[in-house]
């Protein structure tokens, strides 16, 4: 797997560029999963974007909020694999990029997240616990999850 990392802040985006990022939120947060829900929000425009190319290909992205935009903390989120992506290493790699550079961005901080329920398993794998009770977010269950940053550690 050698994907192609490339950061990207809302007015950075050109049109083709945004248009595969947001046709591949749409085909897996709406479409896939069968939730009709505002993916689009204001969140976006404060955050920082992660898009993994392969060759033309978008197979994987994410974004990450500021601190205090959302929680306390920096939160990684939209993270989406696609399809053809999945299974491959493509997500831990995702994430892990994602985490590299919130901990650039943001030295000292964690990262809080509201995960799928069914995903704190792959999560816990980047070092997430899970902080919350099971709660329902557009019809999925989710828990917040929380990494603590190396500094929060000592």
């Amino acid at each position: 797997m050698d994907l192609q990392w490339q950061w990207r802040r809302w007015p950075e985006f050109d049109s083709l560029t945004l248009y595969h990022y947001l046709q591949l939120r749409q085909a897996v947060f709406v479409v896939e999963q069968a939730c009709a829900y505002p993916d689009l929000d204001a969140l976006d425009l404060s955050a920082d974007h992660l898009l993994g190319w392969d060759g033309e290909q978008l197979a994987a992205c994410l974004r990450l909020v500021p601190p205090g935009e959302k929680f306390a903390e920096p939160s990684l989120g939209r993270v989406v694999v696609a399809p053809a992506w999945r299974g491959t290493g493509a997500g831990h790699a995702l994430i892990a990029e994602g985490l590299r550079f919130a901990a650039q961005r943001y030295p000292g901080q964690g990262n809080r997240i509201g995960a799928q329920a069914h995903l704190q398993g792959f999560y816990g794998r980047h070092g997430f616990v899970t902080i919350s009770a099971l709660y329902d977010e557009d019809g999925i269950e989710h828990v917040d999850m929380l990494r603590e940053s190396e500094a929060m550690k000592s």
